[in-house]
C-alpha cells in the first residue's frame, strides 16, 4: 500500500500546475491529434470486423460448416479462454450430440452468421445503407419461407447476434451505429426502422401498404410458430400436443387483439402519409367491425382528432 501511494504521489507533483492557457494552434494540434486516435481506433475496429465477416461468410455456407464453426467458437469462449480442459469441451459435445446434429439447429446458425454479417456491415462509417436494408428484407422474408424448417428455433432467431458465441469469439460488442436490429425476428423494430421509413412518400403509398401487410403476415405466423410452443424439440407425443395447443391459442390471440391494432396502425401510417380518403374509408369501416375491441374508443378519438385538425389561431389586432 505504501509503494502504491507513493508512486501515485509522484505522479500527482511531476509538474506545478499554473495559469497556462492554450493557444489557437495547440487547441488545432490536439484536436488534430484526438482525431487522428479516433481514426486509427475506427480503422483498428473495421479490420477486426473484416476478418470476423470473412470467417462469419464462410462458415454460413452450409450446415456443415456452420456447425463445425460453431463448435470451434464454443471451444474458445467456453473452455480454451476459461482455461477448462479439452476433456471437458469433449465431454459437453457428446452430451449435446442429438443437439447439435440437428439440422434445423444448424439451419438456425446459418441465419445468425448471415445476419450479424449484416450488422457488423451496417455499423461501418461506410456502410451501404440502402444495399444492407435490401439484404435484410432478403434475410428475414427467407426465414419466413423457411418457417418449416425452423419452427423449434425461435429462440435463437430472436436472440441478439451480439451476444452468440460468434461474436464472443472475435470480440465482437461495438455496434451502437448500426441501422438494423441486433435479432431478425425483432419484427416490430425491423420494419419501423428499416422498411417503412423510404416508403412514406405520397409515390410510395402503395408500397407501403404492401410492406405493412407484409408486416402483419410475418407476424402472425412469429406469433403462432414462435411465441412459446415453439422452441422445443417437439420430442414426444405430449409435448409435441402441448406445442400444437399454445400455438393454437397465440394464433386466437393474435387474430383477436393484436391483428386489429396493427391493421388501425397500418390505416393511420397511410393517412398520415398522403392516402387520407381511403385510409379514412377503411378506418370508419374498422371501427364498426371492430367495436368491442379494447382500443376502439381510442381508435374513435383519435380517427375524429384526424378530420377536425386544430385551426391555426386567428391573430389579434393590436392596439395602438
Amino acid at each position: 500500500m505504501r509503494i502504491a501511494a507513493t508512486l501515485i504521489c509522484a505522479v500527482l507533483t511531476v509538474s506545478h500546475a499554473k495559469a497556462d492557457p492554450l493557444s489557437a494552434a495547440d487547441r488545432e494540434a490536439l484536436l488534430d491529434s484526438l482525431e487522428a486516435l479516433r481514426d486509427s481506433a475506427g480503422a483498428k475496429v473495421d479490420a477486426r470486423f473484416r476478418v470476423a465477416i470473412s470467417a462469419y461468410r464462410q462458415a454460413m455456407g452450409s450446415n456443415e460448416a456452420a456447425i463445425e464453426f460453431y463448435l470451434k467458437c464454443i471451444e474458445k469462449v467456453n473452455y480454451e479462454d476459461q482455461q477448462k480442459k479439452y476433456t471437458d469441451f469433449r465431454e459437453w459435445k457428446r452430451k449435446q450430440s442429438d443437439h447439435l446434429s440437428d439440422a434445423q439447429f444448424r439451419l438456425a446458425l446459418r441465419y445468425q452468421l448471415r445476419w450479424l454479417v449484416l450488422l457488423l456491415q451496417a455499423s461501418s462509417e461506410k456502410a451501404d445503407t440502402a444495399e444492407i436494408a435490401k439484404e435484410a428484407r432478403e434475410t428475414v422474408d427467407a426465414i419466413f419461407l423457411d418457417v418449416d424448417k425452423l419452427d423449434t428455433q425461435g429462440q435463437i432467431l430472436k436472440q441478439s447476434v451480439v451476444g452468440t458465441v460468434f461474436a464472443q469469439a472475435y470480440e465482437i460488442s461495438n455496434v451502437e451505429k448500426s441501422t438494423i436490429p441486433t435479432a431478425p425476428l425483432q419484427l416490430t423494430e425491423f420494419y419501423s426502422k428499416v422498411v417503412f421509413p423510404p416508403l412514406r412518400t405520397p409515390d410510395r403509398l402503395e408500397f407501403l401498404r404492401a410492406a405493412w401487410i407484409k408486416s402483419i403476415q410475418q407476424q402472425a405466423i412469429e406469433a403462432e410458430v414462435w411465441s412459446g410452443g415453439g422452441n422445443g424439440n417437439g420430442n414426444g407425443r405430449g409435448q409435441k400436443a402441448g406445442q400444437d395447443n399454445t400455438r393454437a391459442l397465440n394464433a386466437e390471440k393474435f387474430a383477436s387483439e393484436t391483428l386489429p391494432q396493427l391493421q388501425w396502425d397500418m390505416e393511420m401510417d397511410l393517412f398520415s402519409n398522403g392516402d387520407e380518403a381511403g385510409a379514412a374509408k377503411r378506418m370508419l369501416a374498422h371501427i364498426e367491425k371492430y367495436i368491442t375491441h379494447k382500443s376502439a374508443r381510442k381508435w374513435g378519438e383519435d380517427f375524429k382528432s384526424l378530420l377536425t385538425p386544430e385551426l391555426e389561431p386567428t391573430p389579434t389586432a393590436s392596439v395602438e
